[in-house]
């Protein structure tokens, strides 16, 4: 899956094992290292386990149109789908089988 970044600096801090380490800790870095190995090597979202230790899982409220993978709770990779327009099943509901494409936003706790 092609990963794209929302900023310069989080693309240049995810291309460095050190930075990421710096900027999230030993653990967790680590942990996101692996998440981003499992991302990258899935063909579209639909391939990305939603059961742990990855958990791929949409989220709501404010930040629909938005999911997540976890790292160590409670912090999660948020990202987006990078279609435009969104490739939608019949119903409406978003064909993740043809999100071959995401867009990372942050590592944060947003609970």
């Amino acid at each position: 899956m092609e990963i794209l970044f929302k900023t310069k600096k989080l693309q240049k801090t995810f291309n460095s094992e050190e930075l990421l380490i710096r900027q999230y800790g030993k653990e967790n870095g680590r942990l996101i290292m692996r998440r981003m190995m499992v991302l990258a090597a899935s063909q579209c979202l639909a391939d990305v386990p939603q059961t742990r230790p990855e958990r791929c899982h949409a989220l709501l409220g404010d930040r629909k149109g938005q999911y997540a993978v976890d790292v160590r709770h409670p912090f999660r990779i948020v990202f987006r789908p990078a279609h435009d327009p969104l490739p939608r099943c019949d119903d409406g509901s978003l064909d993740l089988s043809r999100v071959t494409s995401i867009q990372l936003l942050d590592v944060k706790d947003y609970h």
